[in-house]
């Protein structure tokens, strides 16, 4: 004879990381609308191409914006992977759009640029990261309304349906 699962087992890992949090919130009193804002701005800002710089951003813009603080600090650090993924096609990108010239990717060019042009190589660094940030902010700017119009109404059902199942529980069983 088997245990019955622990109620923290019953759901994958990604329904209780994500799901669980957002109904929580739901049901505290966000709005869907303000949250779905809330999340579409930690999407953004978590992909931003300047490493370490996404959690003090999305925590000033939410405050800014008042925002949720929570769902938008959920999504910013759930995008951490993205961001490391996203990283370098932002710095190709912006080094195309801007005709910056090519990246030094491979390690034994990058190691002569740091021996021989020091200098030179920061100041390259730090261009094609701004122009990074420039391909962000643009792609950002597109996708932030498009991420919160598409999650608004998912949000809207997820609560309707959160208060129907609790409504259910409240609700005692006739007996005969």
């Amino acid at each position: 004879m088997s245990l019955p699962a622990h109620p923290e087992h019953r759901h994958p890992f990604l329904y209780r990381s994500i799901v669980l949090p957002v109904l929580a919130l739901l049901r505290m009193g966000a709005s869907p609308q303000k949250l779905a804002w809330s999340i579409a701005l930690g999407l953004v800002v978590g992909v931003n191409p300047l490493l370490g710089s996404t959690t003090l951003l999305c925590l000033g813009l939410a405050l800014l914006f008042r925002l949720n603080l929570p769902a938008s600090q959920l999504a910013n650090h759930l995008m951490y992977p993205v961001e490391v993924v996203l990283l370098f096609p932002f710095l190709k990108f912006g080094a195309f759009v801007f005709q910056t010239g090519p990246i030094p990717l491979a390690p034994k060019v990058l190691f002569a640029e740091v021996r021989s042009h020091p200098w030179t190589l920061i100041k390259s660094v730090w261009l094609w990261e701004w122009h990074a940030l420039a391909m962000w902010a643009i792609a950002g700017a597109i996708l932030l309304p498009l991420i919160a119009a598409i999650l608004t109404p998912v949000l809207r059902r997820m609560l309707v349906r959160a208060e129907a199942h609790h409504a259910a529980l409240a609700t005692p069983i006739s007996t005969f």
